[in-house]
């Protein structure tokens, strides 16, 4: 297979394929976006064109801003919630590693040099071509700049002190912010990575390409003026255009032929730009390869090589406004508000329009008794020459009035321009959706505005700010590893809430307060959420002196730790003293149920003794009293000491085993 398309391939050249592969798919935009686009920059930047006519009698050319307020406050929304708070990104470690030293000092350091290398004005500016075109997208660039720095060093033993600087070679990421119409892709594709490749096809300065062709980044080759080219220019509104001393650059980055890549590399002009491939490489039968391809004017092969990052990604992010189905160009705010945009300047513009006939003075005059030559014009002072009555043969007269309607369906194009880009503007959203400016009303207009505004806020940090730094951390650990820790790290956006959206919040927060009473542990929490949300210079200031006026006094929870222990320590005593008066009263119970039960016994036995006072010793009869009374006396003695055992019982309130029934002499028989 390899074999055939070589064959297809022989006369070809790697500066040709991807030249080839360019064209097609800048003809595809043309074809489809570049029309489009071009009337979206145009109604933000308020530029006419006579193409934008809605009737060919059409005489003014206003241009209504809401559309430009419409992309300026949506963008302000997204910009405030990435870098509102100062840190819009973090960084998360393996839950295994404990030591938070590495991620400091990585944060520390990506956070100065986006700082040095003003990464948040080109991402601002990603954001504002994503909401007019629809798409932001932003090259990466790795650069090596020298940096210099105030010094001072001793001199002549250290007798005097000179005065310099000191040079150091740094390596800078930065990002460039790319216009839709230098930027090639696939027509397929649906994002960076599934596409066969992308290319950056601008012009540049030519002293650019002069300078890194001195540093060995391109080839020695000579390098023209580039011809015009009106379409990759970044504004279509100018009149003239520059062409001097500057240079056509397409930059490719994909797949490309690996034998065509080859044959690139071992050109005898780029012997300093050869490969050496590894044994992997060698064995690598794939037929493309991801490359970096770099040419000038459409022909000159500056650059060739395999991918050189560590990571084999391609230098390029974007990210859509609003996703659309299986396109790689996404909806943008001009898209959602240009037909209510085009409705409301088709307004104005009929509306000065017929101000201009109902405003200035017309002359209707009899051509035939006009002095030949004489100029009729309009004007204070001009006098009018006429052969006869002036009341006969002039006569002014306007078109009536204009409407007074056209300030209501301006007002209301306008809405409709708000509606369809979800934007505020400064007379606010006052019965935006049930028609009334209740308190409910605006409530709900903000909650739909700001799940909107949320819906786009995700989709920019999942598919333009994390695979932004995350590929310019892998840079910085591959050619700076001395400074930056290289590890597998997960990096995430540390967003916040737009403005719109946290004066919502705050306004939500304060009722809620209001129901709340000071004493309640929620209060402080409430409190701290309010000024955390509010724009103060000292908000951290008063962040952390709410936060020490939560903390308690250490002097105070000692003393409320001692007397909580002094009040345990009196319910303990209490309990001990109800315990021990239970006992006592459970031990007098038993004894007075113990002495309850030995009063009968002892009433018998004084009975029994009575009874038998009187009787004749010798009887029968008393023989069979005196066996019956010891029985009687034994079961007596038996019981007594049942009674002391019971009474010894760990448990007072046990009731006694019950006692055998005591034997009863037969006192039948005894004589009277």
């Amino acid at each position: 297979m390899f074999d055939n398309q070589d064959d297809d391939y022989v006369f070809e050249s790697l500066e040709s394929w991807v030249e080839s592969k360019c064209q097609d798919w800048r003809d595809h935009f043309e074809a489809n976006y570049s029309e489009k686009f071009d009337e979206y920059y145009r109604l933000w930047r308020g530029h006419w064109a006579a193409e934008d006519k809605t009737r060919q009698s059409e005489r003014s050319k206003i241009i209504s801003p809401a559309l430009q307020q419409a992309v300026e406050s949506s963008v302000a929304e997204l910009e405030e919630a990435t870098f509102g708070r100062g840190k819009w990104f973090d960084i998360r470690d393996d839950a295994a590693d404990t030591d938070t030293a590495d991620i400091q000092m990585l944060r520390g350091g990506l956070e100065a040099d986006f700082k040095r290398n003003m990464i948040r004005k080109n991402v601002a500016e990603c954001l504002i071509n994503a909401a007019v075109f629809g798409t932001g997208i932003g090259e990466i660039e790795l650069t090596t700049e020298k940096e210099m720095k105030p010094a001072t060093q001793p001199v002549m033993g250290g007798e005097l002190t000179a005065v310099g600087v000191t040079i150091e070679d740094r390596t800078c990421v930065k990002l460039n912010p790319v216009m839709p119409q230098n930027f090639l892709i696939d027509p397929v594709a649906t994002s960076v990575e599934s596409a066969l490749g992308v290319a950056i096809d601008e012009f540049v300065s030519k002293h650019i390409v002069t300078q890194l062709q001195e540093e060995g980044v391109y080839r020695e080759a000579d390098v023209g003026s580039a011809a015009p080219d009106f379409d990759i220019e970044p504004d279509h509104d100018i009149t003239t255009v520059y062409d001097d001393d500057k240079v056509r650059l397409t930059k490719y980055y994909g797949l490309v032929p690996r034998h065509l890549l080859t044959e690139a590399q071992a050109d005898p002009d780029a012997e300093e730009e050869a490969v050496t491939l590894t044994e992997e490489e060698e064995g690598d039968d794939s037929y493309y390869v991801e490359a970096i391809v770099v040419i000038a004017d459409g022909g000159t092969l500056l650059k060739a090589e395999k991918n050189p990052y560590m990571m084999g990604d391609r230098p390029i992010v974007a990210f859509p406004w609003d996703v659309v189905p299986s396109r790689f160009w996404g909806r943008g705010v001009c898209e959602k508000g240009y037909n209510s945009q085009k409705a409301l300047d088709a307004e104005l513009r009929a509306r000065i329009d017929a101000l201009a006939l109902t405003v200035h003075p017309m002359l209707a005059m009899d051509a035939s008794r006009m002095p030949r030559g004489s100029k009729p014009e309009v004007r204070a002072g001009k006098v009018i020459l006429t052969n006869g009555n002036p009341a006969e043969i002039l006569q002014p007269f306007n078109f009536g009035q204009v409407s007074q309607i056209t300030f209501t369906q301006a007002a209301e194009l306008q809405r409709m321009v708000q509606t369809a880009t979800g934007a505020i503007d400064s007379a606010g959203i006052a019965g935006s959706v049930n028609g009334e400016s209740t308190a409910a009303g605006i409530s709900m207009g903000l909650g739909a505005i700001i799940k909107r505004h949320k819906r786009t806020l995700i989709n920019f940090q999942e598919s333009f700010v994390i695979p932004f730094v995350t590929k310019a951390a892998h840079r910085y650990m591959q050619f700076e590893p001395e400074k930056f820790p290289v590890a597998d790290y997960k990096f995430e956006v540390s967003s916040s809430l737009g403005v719109i959206a946290r004066e919502y919040e705050v306004t939500q927060l304060v009722q809620l307060l209001q129901t709340m009473s000071p004493e309640t542990p929620m209060y402080p929490e409430l409190i701290k959420s309010i000024v955390d949300n509010m724009s103060l210079a000292n908000r951290e200031e008063l962040i952390a002196k709410l936060d020490q006026a939560n903390q308690p006094n250490p002097e105070a929870q000692k003393a409320q730790q001692a007397a909580q222990a002094q009040q345990a320590e009196f319910q303990a005593s209490q309990t001990n003293a109800l315990n021990g008066q239970a006992k006592e009263s459970e031990a007098r119970a038993a004894k007075a149920m113990a002495e309850a039960q030995a009063v009968p016994q002892e009433l018998e036995i004084d009975r029994i003794k009575a009874v038998t006072a009187n009787l004749q010793a010798g009887d029968a009869d008393d023989k069979e009293f005196q066996k019956r009374l010891k029985i009687s006396e034994q079961l007596l003695k038996e019981r007594e000491v049942a009674v002391k055992e019971s009474n010894t019982q760990p448990e007072p309130t046990a009731q006694p085993q019950a006692q055998p029934p005591m034997m009863q002499p037969n006192m039948g028989q005894l004589p009277q």
